[in-house]
């Protein structure tokens, strides 16, 4: 399909008000999206279907399903286009907007002096008035953010989602399967070569031995990589890459609940920062922070074989993966104006006026594509 009839379709798609997802995975030039034929809202609780999930923060409510089966899917090459967007700068939020995330943070602070919380993730959401067209905001985002995970996601029942994400949760490949620690962050100014304070190092490492540690049950092996400085949009973070095999006893839907949501965006331990969230923050985080991607498609392995022999479909096997991203640097589109969701991770290190900070610099990523 040409790159027109695939913009074609999702704009379709989204003006007779029928679900969809279209997306593009990191370092990628496909995109790809799935058509609802009708308007169901469809869930997993098994994550056994085939489809691409969308599910909340809070893991206790459902996870949205666009099923394989009840859509058509469509692809397609895109050449990334030279976006002349102006560079966006930190501009002056309310005083009422600060002290309020100001507060939240200290209020977090002193919970982990108090309580047996490690580290806690602390959001706020911002409105932005907006007319673009959805699709061109996509293609914004195709256009600006190559080495993400881009999508727009729409349900009629549920809104308007658009996001570019640098953070994997969980990818598989048969029983193979990798995922990632990506926690501390910094303004990129240029260079990688950046040293780190020891509160982002103490955060990284708090998610990376978190992951591994409640991996163990489930793998017959795992790997971890070196933390090392990657960018994303403006900014910097720390990242450990982490692999492994699954074993036979483990399932995806018991993986699933043990990463989700990570102290990469909810804190440790898991449940007490969950629910100082939940009792803290004072608006519904909904799906940003969640997580979204391909469920349980059959894709064709190269692993082991030569491009030829793929190409000719002589030695290539068809195994069942999974993409799965969290949502991070995401907005929520309703009528003329945009959400965008914002946060940082907190621990006995931080520094209120510095994480609001944070928060401004976050929210430049989708702010560029919204001027």
């Amino acid at each position: 399909m040409t790159s027109e009839a695939f913009f074609e379709h999702i704009t379709n798609q989204l003006a007779s008000e029928s679900p969809f997802v279209a997306y593009r995975k990191p370092n990628e030039q496909e995109v790809k999206a799935l058509l609802q034929k009708n308007s169901n809202v469809y869930t997993t609780s098994e994550f056994t279907e085939s489809g691409f999930v969308f599910a909340p923060f809070n893991d206790k409510e459902k996870t949205i399903l666009i099923p394989l089966e009840q859509s058509e899917f469509v692809r397609s090459t895109y050449n990334i286009s030279e976006e002349n967007l102006k560079e966006t700068t930190p501009n002056d939020s309310s005083s009422d907007e600060k002290q309020k995330h100001i507060t939240l943070v200290q209020k977090g602070i002193e919970a982990i002096h108090k309580s047996n919380i490690q580290k806690v993730v602390l959001s706020r959401c911002e409105s932005i008035s907006s007319k673009q067209h959805p699709i061109a905001i996509f293609k914004k985002l195709l256009n600006t953010y190559d080495t993400a995970f881009v999508y727009c996601w729409y349900h009629p029942k549920i809104g308007l989602w658009l996001g570019a994400t640098p953070e994997t949760l969980l990818k598989t490949e048969g029983n193979r399967f990798s995922t990632m620690a990506l926690a501390g962050t910094q303004n990129y100014s240029g260079t990688l070569n950046v040293n780190w304070q020891s509160k982002e190092q103490d955060e990284q490492q708090y998610v990376t031995d978190f992951i591994v540690k409640n991996l163990k049950a489930s793998v017959d092996s795992i790997n971890q990589s070196k933390p090392a400085t990657i960018k994303a949009g403006n900014l910097l973070h720390l990242q450990t890459k982490i692999t492994g095999l699954f074993n036979k006893q483990s399932s995806f839907k018991s993986v699933l609940k043990t990463l989700h949501p990570t102290p990469a965006v909810c804190g440790l331990p898991k449940e007490d920062a969950k629910q100082f969230i939940l009792q803290n923050e004072t608006y519904n985080r909904e799906f940003y922070t969640g997580f979204l991607g391909e469920l349980n498609l059959k894709e064709k392995s190269t692993r082991n074989t030569n491009k030829r022999n793929v190409e000719n479909n002589a030695y290539a096997t068809v195994k069942t993966v999974s993409n799965l991203y969290v949502n991070l640097r995401c907005m929520q589109l309703n009528n003329s104006a945009a959400t965008i969701y914002i946060g940082g991770g907190i621990t006995k290190d931080s520094n209120s006026e510095a994480e609001w900070q944070e928060t401004v610099y976050k929210s430049l990523i989708m702010k560029k594509v919204l001027q």
